[in-house]
């Protein structure tokens, strides 16, 4: 059986070398990005100087002849479902007997005046990042326009230069339509620490250009215009599937698939972010563009193609991300408000950069939300996943600890902000807390405590 995957990203990668364990079934890997997998999230310190483009390619280049997957670094022009075949813009002719679409996400534009000026990117491939070092051996200063992760990475890889940088963000505080106020407000002065003019409730309205055509400034929601090189577009990404227009594969905003991720047409598939659940679970979104849900859809198709179906399950919400120097990680359900029904209990740290907050209700925790500070993700998913009250999680908090031995423990102060909201004492249920997880983490984890 000859297994075709469409992208080498971490969703299509994951697929390939699951199959392979699983079978011996032939496989074939199509990319017209780059010849090789590489980490995506991982690009941005190339810029930086951090790391060099070597180091972000996890496996070497023997191991895909050893591993009997074939790489073509190719486009793909036309797909026919019902030969099961597809032509490339090199002229190849493929055919399959399943076929996996793994294409990932393309970045927004904005439809503004000026868009289309030379100078005028986001970072997302590796040709945007070529684009981006083609251009920043002479600026004088950069524009970067909205609030999403890609942004603050773009003034990041910019400010790394001693580019100035003027940051655009619509809303009132960054990234508060996911960020709860305090942890808002934290990245706000992160961003502002580290020498970026930041401009709240400021848009973008149009973009300039000389007589030769070369990008020159940019006009705010303010009136303000803002002289510049480079403008870095941050608007949120979407599902590449454009090239599937005249295609009987269902889709919407991304392709439809069930929860085995199959399309409406047999034998096509699809994962990672360019795929659309039709039904997707309570809480979760249909659209997950997340390295993490990438890898694991990678991983259940790969397991139904080799005759072990395995319905897609994400299991509880995670991220990670970073703000400059501050690490953000949250498990399960945290919002930016409140929901009725929830409570919260917020700790920060007095030099302002580092918080733990924990969401939960009468019955149990739902969620954590840690800047700055890494905890386990197996225990804080266990606590969520058995229903652990607030009481019991607090009392052997050290056991979330991701690395006690190097890292300061906060437990203490966290108990103790619980005991100024509620007046209740935890360290009675200590025995309890260590009993519920200490099973757990001895069989699964090196022991914390």
């Amino acid at each position: 059986m000859h297994i075709l995957i469409i992208g080498n990203g971490i969703a299509g990668i994951t697929a390939a070398r699951t199959i392979r364990k699983l079978s011996n079934h032939r496989i074939t890997v199509i990319s017209s990005e780059s010849e090789y997998f590489f980490s995506r999230t991982a690009l941005m310190y190339v810029y930086m100087g951090q790391m060099r483009w070597k180091d972000i390619i996890p496996y070497e280049s023997w191991f895909w002849e050893k591993n009997k997957i074939t790489l073509i670094n190719d486009h793909v022009s036309n797909l026919d479902e019902q030969q099961k075949s597809l032509h490339t813009t090199s002229g190849k002719h493929l055919t399959y007997d399943k076929l996996i679409l793994a294409t990932g996400s393309s970045s927004n534009r904005l439809d503004i005046p000026g868009a289309d000026l030379d100078g005028v990117t986001s970072l997302y491939s590796i040709q945007d990042l070529e684009y981006i070092e083609s251009k920043s051996k002479y600026l004088q200063r950069a524009v970067i326009v909205g609030g999403g992760l890609i942004g603050v990475e773009l003034a990041e890889m910019l400010h790394s230069r001693n580019i100035p940088v003027t940051f655009l963000v619509r809303e009132a505080s960054y990234s508060n339509a996911i960020l709860p106020p305090e942890e808002s407000a934290m990245i706000n002065q992160q961003i502002k620490d580290h020498g970026i003019d930041l401009r709240l409730n400021t848009e973008l309205k149009s973009i300039k250009g000389n007589d030769q055509g070369q990008l020159k400034s940019i006009i705010t929601s303010n009136g303000e215009e803002i002289h510049c090189q480079f403008v870095g577009i941050s608007v949120g990404v979407h599902p590449n599937i454009s090239w599937l227009e005249n295609s009987t594969i269902d889709m919407k905003k991304g392709i439809l698939v069930d929860e085995f991720l199959q399309t409406n047409i047999a034998d096509i598939y699809a994962i990672g972010d360019c795929a659309e659940i039709r039904k997707p679970d309570e809480g979760r979104k249909a659209i997950e563009p997340l390295w993490y849900t990438g890898r694991m859809m990678g991983e259940y198709v790969a397991q139904t193609i080799c005759g072990l179906p395995s319905a897609y399950a994400p299991g509880i919400w995670f991220n990670s991300a970073k703000f400059f120097s501050i690490e953000y990680q949250v498990y399960g359900e945290i919002n930016s408000i409140l929901p009725q029904g929830q409570k919260t209990l917020f700790w920060q740290h007095s030099d302002v950069k580092k918080s733990i907050r924990i969401n939960y209700t009468e019955d149990s925790v739902i969620g954590f939300n840690l800047m700055g500070v890494r905890f386990r993700q197996e225990v804080c998913e266990k606590w969520i996943a058995t229903k652990t009250k607030i009481e019991i999680v607090l009392a052997g908090l050290e056991l979330a600890l991701f690395d006690p031995e190097f890292s300061s423990n906060y437990a203490n102060e966290v108990r103790e902000a619980y005991l100024k909201l509620t007046g209740i004492s935890v360290l009675s249920e200590r025995k309890r807390s260590y009993n519920s997880v200490y099973t757990f983490l001895k069989k699964s984890l090196r022991p914390s405590v």
